[in-house]
């Protein structure tokens, strides 16, 4: 009988510890207006704009409709009146980005019908319109998303417009932040297409781990998305074919972030079903091989959507240390065949599933941008989505699990203020998992300025490496879980001989077959040892890496000691 009573607790726990589920909680949060109806949608922004800690909504605007700012009263929501005037015309983004490194939000305002805007915060959400005199285009030039990246590390913000255009001679503008509130446009003389586009939006990443941020868009209808290789000189070369990024679909979306956990930063693009016009159905999942090349796995991965797929967004919706993603659609679910939202869960393996029973009941509005952030600060990530002429969704993280986590918020010094272009790299029990800070993202929106990390049933990260765009490296070790971490650059430097080391993991561990050895260096050596100091194995390398069969030893505990520049890490492992 206790057998059995065992037994039933054990799954029960297991059950519970994966039991995803979210719920629209909207009208309860006090969210109760949208942004209007609007064609081809609105963005959304789950940013905190007074910087209190806890995440605020910004909902873009319709025809006759204001901007709706919802301030986060620890938890709840009250809408704001923040701009007076107000804007009351069709906008399309709404991004929170601190052009002056002074600590405080400013924000930036697109529009297709009436032209952007930029306004300064002044101090205690006090904002003053300064597109006049800021070098940024004040006429309409129909933009849709804007994205912000240092280009060239000197710790300011620069934008890149994003403008969907038929018969025009308007184009996509790149333009440089010169560090006094002012920008310049630099789309030629960086080298940039001066061809018009049909360009919903775009995103800043480092593709290749150089050190410079790179630049992806996605192109409407007939033109192909271009990925664009940062030269480090103010310059950047096209390297879409090379790279295979250069895909025709009807793209809407720029979501970024790594997947499979190998370091290298993934692309997800949303697509319209392969029953349309455009050449290709169906969403895109372009997995960076490391090699500047990206293959699609969209439909190996299960990833595939094939209906009106806008709004993407990837985060560990149950804290187990990889990243699920959730995609918005514009149909109701009427129509069959034609998805209109979708839940994928991260198998763990370049797979994913979609589970049923997780809730998102009533996930059937014509939807388009998404954001992530934390409503109540729990450590579970929430889903905020614009509905055409309809309240947001807020799907509230309900899952039920003992997974712990780490939110981490940057603030930058010799780089920007918000740290954007930071890889965040997260060292948990011979694991890793890594976040690449943007701002301007996924389909006209942006998401919260605290990374969640999911750390499974591990109560400490074994360390936090931060890799800001200048260069800088902050490293803090044994960090406890379920906590806001905030780090400043430069609190933390990481030595020359501590950057040996820091960077060895092992995976998995316990491990059953192969043990995995990963370095940022190259590993000279590696022993295993058994628990009588005995040794057992010896490797001569001569790579960042080794899988190392363990097939001939028995169960047990054993220790590995990995040689790397000459220094020494010990590591200890369970076989199983």
């Amino acid at each position: 009988m206790k057998r059995v009573l065992f037994i039933i607790l054990f799954f029960v726990a297991l059950f519970a510890n994966s039991q995803i589920f979210f719920e629209d909680k909207s009208s309860n949060l006090g969210l109760i207006d949208g942004g209007g109806i609007t064609d081809l949608g609105n963005g959304i922004s789950f940013v905190d704009f007074d910087n209190d800690g806890w995440d605020d909504i910004t909902i873009a605007s319709g025809n006759n409709e204001p901007l709706r700012f919802y301030k986060n009263n620890q938890g709840t929501f009250v809408e704001v009146n923040l701009l007076v005037p107000s804007i009351n015309y069709q906008t399309r983004a709404t991004n929170w980005v601190d052009i002056d490194n002074d600590g405080d939000k400013d924000l930036y305002v697109t529009s297709d019908t009436n032209g952007n805007r930029l306004y300064e915060n002044t101090g205690n959400l006090t904002f003053i319109d300064i597109t006049q005199n800021s070098g940024l285009p004040q006429s309409n030039i129909l933009t849709y998303g804007t994205s912000w990246g240092d280009i060239n590390n000197d710790g300011y913000l620069d934008i890149y417009i994003s403008n969907r255009t038929f018969n025009t001679d308007i184009i996509n503008h790149l333009f440089k932040n010169d560090g006094d509130g002012t920008f310049t446009d630099v789309t030629i003389s960086s080298g940039l297409n001066t061809d018009h586009e049909l360009t919903f939006c775009s995103g800043f990443f480092d593709f290749n781990n150089d050190g410079w941020q790179d630049l992806y868009i996605a192109n409407d209808k007939t033109d192909s998305n271009l990925l664009y290789k940062n030269n480090g000189d103010g310059t950047f070369s096209d390297v879409s074919l090379s790279s295979g990024t250069d895909i025709v679909i009807d793209a809407m979306s720029v979501t970024v972030d790594d997947f499979n956990n190998d370091g290298f930063f993934d692309i997800y693009i949303t697509n319209t079903p392969h029953s349309e016009t455009a050449p290709n159905g169906g969403n895109v999942f372009l997995r960076n091989n490391g090699d500047e090349t990206f293959t699609n796995i969209a439909i190996a991965s299960g990833t595939f959507f094939d209906s009106f797929a806008w709004g993407a967004v990837f985060f560990d919706a149950d804290n187990d240390m990889d990243l699920d993603l959730y995609v918005s659609g514009m149909l109701d679910g009427s129509v069959a065949g034609f998805l209109p939202a979708a839940f994928y869960q991260n198998e763990g393996n370049e797979t994913f599933i979609q589970p049923t029973n997780i809730g998102f009941v009533g996930d059937t509005k014509s939807s388009f941008s998404n954001a992530i952030g934390d409503v109540n600060n729990d450590g579970k990530t929430d889903v905020v989505v614009f509905n055409n002429n309809d309240t947001p969704f807020v799907w509230m993280n309900q899952t039920t699990t003992s997974n712990n986590y780490l939110a981490i918020k940057l603030e930058g010094v010799s780089s920007n203020e918000d740290g954007i272009g930071s890889v965040i790299e997260v060292g948990v029990n011979g694991g890793k998992q890594y976040r690449y800070t943007m701002c301007g993202e996924g389909y006209l929106s942006q998401n919260s300025s605290k990374e969640i990390f999911g750390l499974g049933n591990n109560t400490i990260v074994d360390y936090v490496k931060v890799t800001w765009l200048s260069g800088t490296v902050d490293v803090l070790y044994n960090i406890s879980a379920n906590q806001v971490l905030n780090i400043v650059e430069g609190s933390h430097l990481l030595s020359n001989s501590e950057d040996d080391l820091s960077i060895v993991t092992i995976f998995p561990n316990p491990v059953k077959e192969s043990l995995l050895f990963k370095s940022l260096n190259l590993i000279d050596r590696i022993y295993i040892y058994n628990m009588l100091g005995q040794e057992l194995i010896r490797v001569n390398n001569d790579k960042n890496n080794y899988l190392l069969s363990l097939l001939d030893l028995q169960t047990g505990t054993y220790i590995a000691k990995v040689i790397v520049n000459n220094k020494t890490k010990i590591i200890r492992f369970i076989k199983e």
